[in-house]
């Protein structure tokens, strides 16, 4: 009872106004696609991106297919071995994508983040999580962080079964258990509480991508979409959530060793679809990625001096686009993000507090103020070049990641 007073409390705090805003425009809608395991310099370096900051390394400077590259260690463990260059020194970890032109041209002709990090420095699960509560603390006044994937096959949240626990890290580094269902904080509350409307798509339940699963207020919700495509027929149809978050099936994830390649494709169709729909001039669209994926990055994770989460933030680099009608063609923001700055964007877009009791991510992260500067005027839309994904693509509905 105490518990739910205090998620009470904070949710009314949550109303409270907010400063004006820093950008230009006040969306409607936003849209936050998120794609998986993938470095900036793995998926950009061979881009030619004009002003981004990357760069190709060693035999395979030319570049492999999305769909060729082999599933790599990304684990929490993975990364502070990472870091002491125990694998990025020997070359393994050193591909370039080609076939990726898609996200190249929304790069060049929208926003893209030359220092864009991953908050968590492990694997998807609790990347997921900080990407709807800006962290992945099992609750709200709990110091522990989740830090990598079910031990026990994949999650299903909270009806997972009651053998299944995830890895925690505490202050100190110490290592614990538990149950992947949290009392827990998230920018859903606060979406909730203001009237506003929200989606999140995802390929199933069976999975360690579908965040809202882990969290006790909203495991059952109807608003867990378990078809991504339908994100495009509820664009056609008018009747698209203030903001939704879009993971995808196996077929257009873009994990090592999972995907068919069609990631690119997926994502221009969702902004194919926004530009040529009434949506286009009050959206923004976000694409990011969950993790590093093991794949080598030249820039340094940024020093963490917050005094919150020094355990275990910050990690590697992780792409970052931003397309809407108020973002300068071919914008390359040198500002520091992580997944704090979507979750502060949507709330300064809003006019929403801090998630929970604050101190998380959201709290010290930017907003993304940098991508929608006053005064520009609308642009038109130009479509993206794209191939079309095959009814059997779209079709699919296969657990996309266990890792």
């Amino acid at each position: 009872m105490c518990s739910q007073m205090i998620r009470q409390f904070l949710i009314l705090l949550a109303l409270l106004p907010v400063p004006t805003l820093m950008f230009g425009q006040s969306f409607q809608h936003i849209i936050i696609i998120i794609q998986e395991n993938r470095s900036t310099d793995n998926l950009f370096g061979a881009s030619g991106v004009p002003g981004a900051d990357l760069q190709i390394y060693g035999a395979v400077a030319k570049g492999l297919p999305l769909k060729q590259h082999q599933q790599l260690l990304h684990s929490h463990v993975a990364y502070l071995n990472d870091v002491k260059g125990k694998y990025a020194s020997s070359g393994s970890y050193d591909y370039v994508v080609s076939g990726a032109q898609q996200y190249w041209d929304l790069a060049a002709q929208y926003g893209f983040a030359n220092r864009m990090f991953q908050t968590n420095q492990g694997e998807s699960f609790p990347a997921h999580q900080f990407l709807v509560s800006g962290t992945s603390a099992p609750s709200d006044s709990s110091d522990l962080f989740v830090s990598d994937d079910p031990i026990h096959g994949l999650s299903v949240g909270c009806s997972s079964p009651a053998s299944t626990l995830v890895p925690t890290i505490a202050p100190d580094g110490k290592r614990s258990f538990v149950y992947p269902c949290f009392d827990r904080s998230s920018l859903i509350d606060l979406i909730v509480s203001a009237g506003l409307t929200w989606k999140y798509y995802a390929a199933s339940t069976q999975q360690i991508w579908a965040a809202p699963n882990s969290l006790q207020d909203y495991y059952e919700s109807p608003n867990i979409i378990l078809n991504p495509p339908q994100v495009l027929s509820d664009i056609a149809k008018g009747t698209l959530a203030n903001i939704s978050w879009v993971t995808p099936a196996k077929s257009y994830s873009d994990h090592p060793g999972y995907n068919t390649g069609g990631g690119p494709a997926w994502v221009a169709s969702i902004v194919n679809a926004v530009g040529q729909s009434a949506y286009w001039d009050d959206t923004a669209i976000i694409v990011t990625w969950d993790d590093w994926g093991g794949f080598y990055d030249h820039v340094p994770p940024p020093a963490n001096d917050t005094g919150w989460c020094t355990k275990y933030c910050f990690g590697f680099r992780v792409p970052l686009l931003v397309i809407s009608a108020q973002t300068p063609p071919g914008y390359v923001d040198n500002a520091v993000h992580d997944f704090g700055s979507i979750l502060h964007f949507v709330e300064a877009n809003f006019g929403l507090r801090h998630i929970g009791p604050g101190g998380w991510a959201d709290s010290f992260a930017d907003d993304l103020s940098g991508f929608f500067p006053a005064g520009l005027a609308r642009r038109t839309f130009v479509p993206i070049q794209t191939r079309k994904l095959t009814k059997k693509e779209l079709a699919d509905q296969s657990e996309p990641d266990d890792d």
